[in-house]
C-alpha cells in the first residue's frame, strides 16, 4: 500500500513574506476601524438630523464625530 502521510512542507515555492503579511494585517485594521467610525457617525447624523435637526446640524455632526473619532483611534 501507499503511504500517502506528508512529508515535507505543504508549498514548496517561496518563503513566507512576513512583511507583507504585516502590512496587510494592518491595511485591514485601518479599513475595519475607520470603516466602522464611518458607519457609526453616519447613523447617529441620520438620527440626529432626522429627530432633531436639518440637513446642515446632521453634516456638522457628522464631520464632528468624524474628527473626534479619527483622534480617538489613532
Amino acid at each position: 500500500m501507499a503511504d500517502h502521510s506528508p512529508t515535507g512542507p505543504v508549498e514548496l515555492g517561496a518563503q513566507m513574506d512576513y512583511a507583507e503579511h504585516d502590512r496587510t494585517y494592518k491595511a485591514f485594521l485601518g479599513l475595519a476601524k475607520y470603516g466602522s467610525l464611518v458607519c457609526a457617525a453616519i447613523l447617529i447624523a441620520m438620527a440626529f438630523g432626522f429627530f432633531v435637526g436639518g440637513f446642515f446640524s446632521a453634516t456638522i455632526l457628522f464631520i464632528l464625530i468624524m474628527a473626534v473619532g479619527a483622534l480617538i483611534l489613532r
